[in-house]
């Protein structure tokens, strides 16, 4: 990747009673960011991996934008502690407006939400429909199940083999930049292997 890393787009989850490890690779993910003057956006949570996330970064001085629907925000769901919170109409817009203008795209281990959000990014990729980078920081293993689907999709022809340069898996968190930067160029050249 040539250009500069300036804004991630970070999926994680909201559960506090998922393994601490996951919530501490968020934050150090957050402290990471904001420590190389990336700026974030994120799902806008307080809680889990997604509060850590925002806490990380905001504790390096970083710029920290949430993207929130607005019965999210009437739960009370929301940190309110951000650079930016954008409340938007439902999880469609939020989905589109997180995606907007980011550099790169980084999973964090989570629930049914991050996997559909994570799925749907890979797709837009595989349409040309998104072009950057998408990590996968697999803690404690966790993405082994996904990747291992995602390779039985191209054994079985379902994708192209070269559908597997849309992403990166790493084991840490420390490893998200250079992942970032080193990953495959991807164009809108590939809506022509889009489909077998």
């Amino acid at each position: 990747m040539s250009k500069p890393i300036r804004k991630v787009c970070v999926y994680c989850a909201s559960s506090r009673q998922a393994d601490p490890a996951y919530a501490d690779a968020a934050y150090q993910l957050g402290r990471l960011l904001a420590a190389r003057e990336i700026g974030l956006i994120y799902g806008g949570g307080s809680v889990g991996s997604m509060g850590a996330l925002a806490e990380g970064a905001l504790s390096m001085g970083g710029q920290v934008i949430g993207v929130l629907p607005q019965f999210m925000y009437d739960l009370e769901w929301g940190h309110l502690g951000l650079t930016e919170l954008r409340l938007v109409n439902d999880l469609h817009e939020r989905k589109r407006l997180m995606l907007e203008d980011v550099d790169a795209l980084v999973a964090l281990p989570g629930g049914s939400g991050t996997l559909e959000e994570l799925l749907e990014a890979i797709t837009w990729k595989r349409l040309g429909l998104y072009l950057n980078p998408i990590v996968l920081v697999n803690i404690r293993q966790y993405f082994d199940p996904l990747v291992a689907m995602l390779e039985q999709a191209i054994a079985e022809r379902f994708m192209d083999a070269r559908h597997q340069r849309m992403w990166q898996v790493v084991g840490r968190v420390e490893e998200v930049i250079s992942a970032i930067e080193d990953a495959p160029p991807w164009t809108s050249d590939a809506r022509g292997f889009a489909t077998l």
